[in-house]
């Protein structure tokens, strides 16, 4: 759906991005991850046609960006981190003004105006001053002119950003339903708005992607090692004698409560020892009353790909 080729942008000799490449499948929701300079809003705006980049190819359902900017341009709903809004208009002169900028026919403007009205919240407050609304509302504007033209990719920049909490909840909310029915890339750097909205993951740092993975893989794509908490019925002692025969464990933590053992055991090389530890546990007689794995945290992942040098090898 959206495809973008080893794009590069150069600031007069020094690079912006380099080499970005990745790709989006209809129904995707991608987070967009980064520090601040990593390259986001460059990458953003070159996608959404606003920045031409110096090298490589974008192109949305197969039309080119650089061929056919206008057509590949009508596809994509864009919300930068300050909304394009007018103070002095009101909410449905602005809805207006947009569907026509937008395309949107004469026969089919008020239909959409009053569908963007009812699917973001902005009841009553249609004839409005913009300039009067609040934060959120504002935001929720925004969002309406990014869809209103029913676009197939939507594109959304810190779209939480300077909100209070209750006005992020409702934001997330209206996201992950835009989601069911739109192709989103979403960046932000609030960490957990990913873990709770997106089914894939991009980080981006100095210019670099250096991360694309599905989040529940985000250990994997690191080569970490894999780590499990069980809780056994026995004795610290006897419990780890008893695993130890197991040559996949690299390292065990143990921990006595009345006539339970809690265990932290790290595996070798993301080796899948649970079966390995159920039978073994179970043929030397220890009850296992817990297994789980310890997920790795998409904080972690973050913090440790983003503090390396530009030389460094953690780049993926």
């Amino acid at each position: 759906m959206l495809e973008v080729k080893d794009v590069s942008k150069l600031y007069n000799e020094r690079r912006g991005v380099q080499h970005i490449d990745f790709s989006m499948a209809r129904g995707e929701v991608v987070g967009f991850l980064g520090p601040n300079g990593a390259g986001k809003t460059t990458t953003m705006r070159m996608i959404t046609g606003y920045l031409h980049p110096t090298s490589g190819s974008i192109s949305i359902d197969g039309i080119s960006m650089a061929d056919h900017g206008g057509t590949a341009r009508s596809k994509i709903g864009y919300l930068p981190e300050s909304p394009p809004l007018y103070p002095d208009m009101t909410v449905k002169s602005y809805l207006r003004f947009v569907a026509d900028i937008r395309g949107v026919s004469v026969r089919e403007r008020s239909v959409r105006i009053s569908e963007m009205v009812d699917r973001l919240g902005l009841q009553g407050r249609e004839n409005q001053a913009i300039r009067g609304l609040s934060k959120g509302y504002k935001q929720r504007l925004g969002l309406a002119q990014a869809i209103i033209h029913k676009p197939d990719l939507l594109v959304l920049d810190e779209p939480t950003s300077g909100l209070d909490p209750n006005q992020i909840v409702e934001i997330r909310q209206l996201i992950r339903e835009l989601g069911e029915q739109h192709t989103v890339l979403l960046s932000t750097h609030i960490l957990p708005e990913v873990n709770t909205l997106c089914n894939r993951v991009i980080i981006i740092h100095q210019g670099q992607i250096v991360l694309d993975e599905l989040p529940e893989q985000l250990g994997t794509a690191l080569g970490q090692e894999s780590k499990l908490h069980l809780i056994v019925k026995g004795t610290a002692a006897e419990v780890v004698e008893a695993i130890t025969v197991i040559p996949e464990i690299a390292h065990i933590e143990s921990e006595s409560n009345d006539q339970e053992v809690h265990l932290q055991i790290t595996a070798k090389e993301q080796a899948d020892i649970r079966e390995a530890l159920f039978f073994t546990l179970a043929n030397a007689g220890y009850p296992l009353l817990e297994m789980k794995r310890e997920s790795t945290s998409l904080e972690d992942v973050f913090t440790r790909l983003t503090t390396e040098e530009e030389s460094g090898d953690a780049q993926i």
